[in-house]
């Protein structure tokens, strides 16, 4: 099992095939999926051929990009994924992403693990800027990363293309949503200090 990192509670390891129940079953919690798809559920085919082959990928020029399980280090129990992945307009710049089981929020695991993914792309991966978005709504959301010492940048709409190019979330409908999505930033420099001042 490869294991990207470890923080105090939790373990981010490699997706394997067995995990296609976990992804299932995250998919298909409407709470866990209502600022994505509006709660609709994910058919288990789509996960199994399409979302779980696509977080299994693995670029051997940069391996420590993608998507990591996340599981509780001492029980081992599946509470969900983070991601770090290069932006294609610039490969310095890199999109962070996280999603959890419902029994793991309001615990701070989502901020232990974009803290420390966040730590890794700057200390180790050359990234010079993390970025994430999200629904504008999604207030506990925007707080993981203004804990974690991201801003917000900006304020977006989605258009019917973007929505469509999803590859974390199924979605049939290409209705958008009234509201803007939003974006937060880091970068480098004002990562390291917040780092040293102890942040």
């Amino acid at each position: 099992m490869e294991i990207l990192l470890e923080t105090v509670r939790l373990r981010l390891r490699r997706f394997a095939v067995a995990d296609v129940n976990h992804l299932f079953a995250l998919d298909n919690d409407p709470e866990v999926m209502r600022y994505l798809n509006g709660g609709v559920s994910t058919p288990r085919h789509v996960v199994a051929q399409e979302i779980l082959p696509g977080f299994m990928q693995i670029d051997p020029t940069r391996p420590a990009f993608g998507f990591w399980a996340a599981e509780m280090k001492e029980s081992g129990e599946f509470v969900g994924w983070f991601s770090i992945r290069p932006l294609p307009e610039n490969p310095r710049h890199a999109a962070l992403g996280y999603r959890l089981v419902r029994a793991g929020w309001g615990q701070g695991l989502a901020t232990e693990g974009v803290r420390a993914l966040i730590h890794k792309a700057f200390a180790e991966l050359g990234v010079a800027r993390v970025v994430a978005t999200t629904y504008e709504h999604n207030i506990a959301s925007r707080h993981v990363m203004e804990k974690a010492g991201m801003r917000l940048v900006r304020r977006f709409r989605l258009t019917p293309e973007a929505l469509q190019a999803t590859d974390t979330f199924h979605t049939e409908a290409m209705e958008l949503w009234d509201g803007d999505d939003v974006e937060y930033a880091l970068d480098k420099l004002d990562w390291e200090k917040q780092h040293n001042d102890g942040r």
